[in-house]
């Protein structure tokens, strides 16, 4: 006999295994693509959404790469070229800024060093620090091919983003316009729509009277939640169906501060039923203003400035009286209400709750300002991602996400792509340094001299929005605008894993991008998963001070411990929940099961020994025992199973379903259950435990159980490999059939074997009867060490097969097992199985039947007592009509439950005799 395999430790050492394994799949390129390869099978794609490259690793990136390469080893598996591209953001705003808090502890600010010294400085400590996080990802497993790392700021794909603008300039989408954007006063720079986040404010309503010009005893009363704003007024508008306004449209009314005088005009825009109907219109200082201001061509006065200051910044002479000249905004807000309380202006202040934009970087109040910025006309580009979606050639998981994709396509507003800053890609626009008329020089290369006069020229200060490099992102690593190998091998993609939170910052402009400059979609699905959260459901993050340092959970428990607690917990679009004040409940999902899984290995690898087994494929079949049969019936199951969690990985297979099944697949934790029930509760439960006398046994069916345990557990760790990859590669490298030199993360994911269905039928029969003994043991409460005497009762064929196995089903119950065709005189209770199949175990030397009649008489008289009296309350009409229906659903509930009890225990109680 084979000496058992002592070479497992008896506690599963997570850190040395991952410390081993990892250098070892790298070095040996298990990760890394080859377009050549890509043309003689399946590519499948994954694009990593960039972190900042000055990120910290956080749970939120934990869960968003664990479940791109679960999906990316899965493929690789399957014989996909599998390419999981990885890189990072410049991130222009959230590096700037660390750099300008660095130079703010020494008492610098960018200014004192200049533009060119200011972004070498910030060079330099990306060079140094930059990128951390990509290491930090290969602690947790992510097998990216870092062969291709890629960065929004390298040369290859800012030549990518200077061939975008100039393409888009070209076609007419990119535009210089002057109108009110967001502005940030702390970053010091314009932001998007989607940059300018909403946020519920509890604010005031400041209610205020303009005296009219020529009858100052009137007035018109306008409503607003900024009233700094109003040294800014040029005109008040009501909607001219108001009636109640009529005779003052072209009239004039006073500011009531500066004396400025402004028209009352008739605009549709105001809405008639909010505050008195009558609105201030500013349109320096607000978008809806803005637009009001050109239809009527009205002026447009700054009177708050870059920094968030009150001033006379354009057009606004006269206009900010000394008292609030160099006024913060919020201090000059303050200083208006109490000049106006004292003139009589104020006519009152309501609490107000609304929604304030604060800068999605720094959280500051956003300041809508009147400036000169560079805007890509987007709905051209929206139009052909809604095109994508419609048509099929693209879908969204969870599916609830496409409408709201939809509606923002629809709506969508043009993108302000230029920002004040001084970190990241120049705006590649010239104009001459002399001014002599000739137009601006849109240039895929620097321009040295003025194409009119042969001048100095110099570039346009502003650099491009961050997310004008990441929408290029599936296609400019891939060596675009190149017509590269790596380009015609893996684009398009195939799933983009992100969280809801950037569908319009990221997702859908990534969709647009590539439609327009490639033609297709950048991949077919995109896979929104939920957010971690803690018990309170709050989102994890540093200023809440409720976060989770990955790296601290992959040190106590393992990285496998990790991904699984995370994948076996992620229902499609369900939020994941975590205890920061409590790690070990936290990842306990995580850690209990690499243990179990450890300990089956350990087990079963000491059963199996270290000879070499025979294949599945070899073994005669008459040789194949029920068990045998079974498990691997329940394999080809696990394996159909978890490819229907999965789900289709081809385009094509998308194009074919219909618009009910365009949801399925990537029901990951569905997927992760499916593995974890074949290799916990089939695998080790009952056919580990089954084969145990014929492993220790000599002889040809030694053998034949040998290679099917070996063959289910090879099968049980490649379902399991994608989501605790280090642990299953260590197991499996044990297996007697493993290949030298190979390893699991190459091996191919397993197919069915094409053993008929029904084969494992008799083993059934087996886990039926253990089930029903193990349950009347324990309602009886027989000792645990107790043998009992049981008889399955059957006929014909299924007699014979029931009796070939009452010697399994006695081992595995603790009983003395036999099989007839009638079943024995005397009190006993009795179980009808799921397959007709009926188990008696006699009562009498099993427990004391006058005590155990007594307990249940004691037991059935209790409960009817309190089944009368609740049958009682429901009797009673007045309890019914009054209390609320969910108390009634409940009760009614209970009287059931309590009713099928009672005729449980009427049964057992009768099965005992007189």
């Amino acid at each position: 006999m084979t000496a058992p395999d002592t070479s497992l430790p008896t506690t599963y050492d997570a850190a040395a295994t991952e410390a081993a394994w990892y250098p070892r799949w790298t070095e040996h390129g298990v990760f890394t693509a080859d377009a050549a390869r890509a043309a003689m099978r399946e590519p499948f794609v994954i694009v990593i959404p960039p972190p900042n490259v000055t990120a910290v690793l956080h749970m939120g990136h934990g869960l968003n790469n664990t479940v791109q390469d679960v999906l990316i080893r899965w493929r690789r598996m399957a014989g996909d070229e599998a390419l999981w591209v990885p890189g990072t953001d410049h991130a222009g705003i959230a590096t700037q800024n660390v750099v300008e808090k660095q130079l703010a502890a020494e008492g610098k600010t960018r200014f004192d060093l200049g533009r060119e010294a200011f972004v070498g400085r910030v060079a330099e400590f990306v060079d140094k620090t930059g990128g951390e996080i990509l290491n930090q990802l290969k602690s947790i497993g992510a097998s990216a091919d870092w062969s291709r790392t890629a960065y929004t700021f390298s040369p290859e794909l800012s030549r990518a983003v200077r061939e975008t603008f100039v393409r888009l300039y070209e076609d007419g989408l990119v535009y210089k316009g002057h109108r009110v954007i967001h502005w940030c006063p702390r970053c010091g720079t314009s932001l998007s729509d989607e940059e300018a986040e909403f946020n519920d404010s509890n604010g005031k309503l400041y209610h205020l009277r303009y005296p009219l010009a020529d009858d100052p005893s009137q007035s018109i009363t306008v409503a607003t939640t900024r009233p700094e704003t109003m040294l800014g007024d040029v005109a008040v508008a009501v909607n001219p169906d108001d009636e109640r306004y009529q005779t003052l449209i072209g009239k004039s009314v006073v500011l009531p501060l500066n004396g400025v005088a402004i028209p009352i005009i008739a605009d549709s825009y105001t809405d008639p039923a909010f505050g008195s109907g009558a609105v201030k219109i500013t349109p320096a200082h607000d978008a809806n203003d803005f637009e009001v201001g050109k239809r009527h061509a009205l002026p447009m006065p700054v009177i708050i400035d870059a920094e968030g200051m009150v001033r006379e910044v354009e057009a606004a002479a006269g206009r900010v009286p000394a008292a609030f000249q160099g006024l913060e905004r919020f201090a000059a807000r303050k200083a208006v209400v109490a000049a106006l309380d004292e003139a009589g202006a104020l006519v009152k202040v309501e609490n107000h709750a609304h929604s304030v934009r604060r800068c999605y970087r720094c959280d500051t109040v956003v300041e809508p300002r009147l400036s000169d910025q560079w805007f890509v006309r987007m709905q051209p580009l929206a139009d052909k991602a809604l095109a994508a979606l419609r048509s099929g050639e693209l879908r969204i998981l969870p599916e609830r996400w496409e409408a709201v994709y939809v509606n923002w396509l629809e709506g969508i507003r043009d993108w302000n792509i230029s920002r004040q800053i001084w970190w990241g890609h120049r705006v590649p626009v010239w104009y001459c340094a002399t001014s002599c008329g000739q137009v601006p020089m849109v240039s895929r290369t620097d321009v040295s001299a003025c194409a009119g006069c042969g001048g100095a020229v110099r570039q346009d200060e502003d650099v491009l929005d961050t997310w004008f490099s990441s929408w290029l992102w599936p296609f400019s690593t891939l060596g675009w605008p190149d017509d590269t190998p790596d380009l015609r091998a893996f684009y398009p993609g195939d799933v983009l894993v992100t969280a809801p939170d950037i569908l319009f910052f990221w997702v859908a402009r990534m969709v647009m991008s590539g439609c327009w400059f490639t033609g297709k979609a950048p991949f077919h699905t995109v896979y929104l998963h939920g957010v971690v959260r803690d018990m309170q459901h709050r989102k994890m993050s540093k200023s809440l001070g409720n976060g989770i340092d990955p790296l601290e959970v992959v040190k106590l428990y393992g990285a496998d411990a990790l991904r699984w607690t995370m994948i076996s917990g992620l229902g499609l679009g369900v939020d994941v929940m975590l205890d920061p004040t409590d790690l070990d409940k936290s990842f306990a999902p995580g850690r209990n099961f690499c243990t179990k899984l450890w300990n089956i290995g350990r087990f079963l690898l000491s059963r199996v020994g270290t000879d070499p087994v025979a294949p599945v494929a070899a073994l005669d079949r008459t040789q194949l025992a029920p068990a045998d049969r079974w498990i691997l019936e329940r394999l080809d199951m696990a394996i159909a199973d978890c490819n229907a969690a999965l789900g289709p990985a081809r385009p094509a297979d998308l194009l074919e379903w219909t618009e009910g099944e365009r949801g399925r697949g990537l029901r990951l934790s569905e997927y992760a259950e499916a593995a974890r029930r074949f290799v916990w509760n089939e695998l080790a439960d009952w056919y580990l435990e089954s084969v145990k006398p014929r492993l220790a046994a000599e002889g040809a069916d030694r053998e034949v159980a040998r290679a099917v345990l070996a063959h289910a557990f090879d099968g049980a760790l490649r379902l399991l490999h994608p989501i605790v990859p280090f642990i299953t590669e260590e197991l499996w490298q044990k297996l007697p059939q493993s290949p030298d030199g190979a390893f699991l993360a190459q091996a191919p994911w397993p197919t069915a074997s094409g053993e008929p269905a029904g084969i494992g039928a008799e083993f059934e029969y087996v886990r039926e009867a253990v089930a029903a003994i193990r349950q009347v043991r324990a309602e009886y409460n027989v000792n645990p060490g107790a043998w009992v005497d049981a008889t399955l009762v059957a006929g014909g064929d299924t007699l014979d097969a029931v009796a070939a196995q009452v010697d399994t089903i006695g081992a595995l119950a603790r009983a003395k097992v036999s099989a007839a065709g009638a079943a024995p005189a005397g009190a006993a209770a009795q179980v009808v199985l799921p397959s007709g199949v009926e188990l008696v175990i006699p009562l009498a030397g099993m427990i004391d039947l006058g005590k155990e009649k007594q307990r249940l008489e004691t037991e059935i008289a209790q409960l009817d007592k309190q089944l009368t009296a609740l049958d009682g309350r429901l009797a009673n009409e007045g309890f019914v009509a009054k209390a609320p229906e969910a108390v009634v659903a409940a009760e009614r509930a209970k009287a059931a439950d309590w009713r099928a009890r009672l005729e449980q225990l009427r049964s057992k109680h009768q099965a005992l005799g007189a």
